[in-house]
């Protein structure tokens, strides 16, 4: 009989559920795929839903449920945080406080009440339930399906239960937890503190601070250090917590932090002005040098050749990139769903090895199935939608299709791209994708404005061949889930004249740096995904085309989404994303659809409002 183990992560942000069968991935999935709500904090019904039917058992046949943090220990470490800065806290506890006592202290038994819904079943009939601790997931998730032996493993978010950072040594199927920063220390939520004061959304926007950055200078990395972090050479820190509100108040910061820096927070939606640019290569090098400084300890600490990342920032792949290149180590490896979706992935692993004690296989690769955990839709299911909304489409064998889409993408159209299983966590990765031809100097701003809808400052991600990776990146291993950021090579670039050198800001935007300007940002640097034939063939072999027909191994490689709305997860989300955008032909396994021949869509901006901007 097989062991089958449900993880869940809900109730704070990006809930999610995976199914661990006698220890091998079979479905994980975020809520907001199917929910439409990007985020979704809410109980994950529908990925449970979809990862049952994915694993062919009923919940209650399930062997254990797991849940991805413990409860009663976070409310604990809230309590103590807002006696500790009484009363000053006392707005912030009587938002929080009905909350907790309504559900999130009660949460064993609301979980059994939205379980037995799900399951069609009574709350006796379900198999236990069980806990795990926030950073025991990140770092379960992170090591278990990685394809190291024995490995540092270095968890680093905004906070679990109390824990903002934690170091494990993981060897074999054991997890040991060696030591831990605590809340309110925390490099996240410092990152958090800068992202909401330049004007972005906090569990959302910090990959826009981390694009941003290039186009700053670091002029207040010693403001940072002066004022705001205490930093060891270990690594090790604290933060002065008089320039912070998020212990006490309802906002990031505090008015001391905006004296600092000398105005208030940049409003949403407002202007990003060259001081916006500058904050953010400030706390982008500040993070940077944390990370460096705590991996050359743990190095030190545990002697291991290898490490491991998961938590919230472990997706800054900037400085995953640096801990590569900079660090002591041979190889590192970053959990694809770093931040709390993955952590559903994690509690299940944890109580395959760690509970009942099983061992892992090691096979010179990671378990994570190219992250390709989520639903796929037959030829069946596709050509019925079309159908039944008079879509117009052809139907091309998988030759002649990819033969045409080099064709196609080589003179600049832009193509949705839907086929194969959903990718688990927040990237895109050939499978619900929007690609594009790297080579146009339009492609960059074209996507950035008339497709996704969102800031023109933002760079785009390369997909390339595995094996020709370092034809185009100073980057000499593999890189499948785009989070590691790598240089440009020398012999690919374009050199600036002398009046383009001079320019400042959002003025270097414009500017070509090599003959793949549409994913090389402007700091000569690019997020770089390698595709692999093991994990995404038909990926694999549209890039083999399009570099048939062009003598380019990269495609410019973005989420099926417009701004503020979830990846696309099904044939209609990708229908509907691509007849509201400029985006030319959509794709749908092997249905080919033109945008001129598809019946006429209303052109109405209000679905706009349907997602609530990131």
């Amino acid at each position: 009989m097989s062991i089958n183990i449900l993880g869940i992560s809900a109730y704070y942000h990006d809930s999610a559920a995976s199914v661990v069968s006698d220890g091998t991935i079979l479905a994980a999935a975020q809520e907001e795929r199917f929910s439409r709500k990007k985020h979704d904090a809410r109980f994950p019904n529908k990925a449970i839903s979809y990862c049952l039917k994915e694993s062919g058992v009923a919940l209650k046949d399930f062997n254990q449920i797991v849940f991805y943090d413990k409860p009663l220990v976070k409310f604990d470490r809230m309590l103590e945080t807002y006696l500790a800065y009484a009363p000053k806290g006392v707005s912030s506890f009587l938002t929080a406080m009905p909350l907790w006592l309504k559900e999130k202290l009660y949460l064993k038994s609301l979980l059994k009440k939205e379980l037995a819904q799900v399951g069609n079943c009574k709350e006796n009939e379900l198999p236990p339930l069980f806990f795990t601790e926030h950073h025991q997931s990140h770092a379960a998730s992170a090591f278990f399906p990685s394809p190291f032996e024995r490995a540092a493993v270095l968890c680093l978010d905004g906070v679990g239960e109390w824990a903002t950072s934690s170091l494990w040594l993981g060897e074999g199927n054991r997890l040991t937890p060696l030591w831990e920063i605590d809340f309110p220390h925390s490099l996240g939520l410092l990152y958090s503190a800068f992202t909401y004061y330049t004007g972005f959304k906090v569990n959302s926007g910090e990959y826009k601070l981390m694009g941003l950055a290039p186009y700053g200078e670091p002029k207040y990395t010693d403001l940072i250090y002066n004022h705001l972090i205490d930093l060891k050479n270990d690594g090790t820190f604290r933060l002065d917590m008089s320039y912070f509100n998020y212990t006490t108040g309802l906002t990031m910061t505090s008015q001391k932090f905006n004296d600092l820096f000398k105005g208030p927070p940049r409003k949403p939606e407002s202007e990003v002005t060259q001081r916006e640019m500058d904050i953010a290569r400030s706390i982008q090098e500040v993070t940077e040098e944390v990370m460096l400084r705590l991996s050359r300890t743990v190095h030190k600490e545990l002697n291991t050749d290898y490490l491991c990342l998961a938590g919230g920032v472990a997706l800054n792949c900037v400085a995953n990139g640096r801990i590569l290149r900079e660090g002591p180590f041979k190889d590192i490896w970053i959990q694809p769903a770093a931040g709390d979706a993955g952590g559903a992935l994690g509690a299940a692993l944890a109580v395959w090895h760690l509970y009942h004690n099983k061992p892992r296989t090691i096979n010179g690769s990671d378990s994570m199935c190219g992250a390709y955990l989520g639903p796929r839709f037959s030829e069946i299911e596709i050509r019925e939608y079309l159908d039944t909304i008079g879509a117009k489409y052809h139907y091309l064998e998988e030759k002649e299709l990819l033969s045409c889409l080099a064709e196609l993408l080589a003179t600049e159209n832009v193509i949705g791209w839907f086929q194969g299983r959903m990718e688990f966590g927040p990237r895109a990765l050939g499978g619900r994708s929007i690609i594009g031809d790297p080579r146009s100097p339009k492609m960059q701003s074209m996507m950035n404005l008339k497709i996704k809808y969102r800031e023109s400052f933002r760079p785009f991600a390369p997909s390339v061949l595995s094996e020709k990776a370092s034809d185009y990146f100073g980057l000499d291993r593999s890189s499948p889930y785009m989070l590691l950021v790598a240089p440009v090579c020398e012999n690919i670039r374009m050199s600036m004249t002398e009046e383009e050198k001079t320019l400042f800001g959002i003025e270097k935007l414009n500017v070509p740096r090599s003959v793949i300007p549409a994913v090389t940002h402007v700091d000569y640097s690019a997020r770089i995904q390698t595709v692999h034939k093991e994990t995404n063939p038909r990926y694999y072999n549209l890039l083999s085309a399009f570099e048939s027909k062009t003598g380019c191994a990269v495609l410019v490689n973005t989420s099926f989404n417009v701004r503020g709305e979830p990846i696309v997860g099904s044939p209609e989300d990708a229908y509907r994303c691509f007849m509201r955008t400029e985006m030319d032909y959509l794709v749908l396994e092997n249905f080919m659809l033109a945008k001129t021949d598809q019946p006429a869509w209303k052109r109405d901006d209000s679905w706009k409002k349907e997602f609530e901007l990131d």
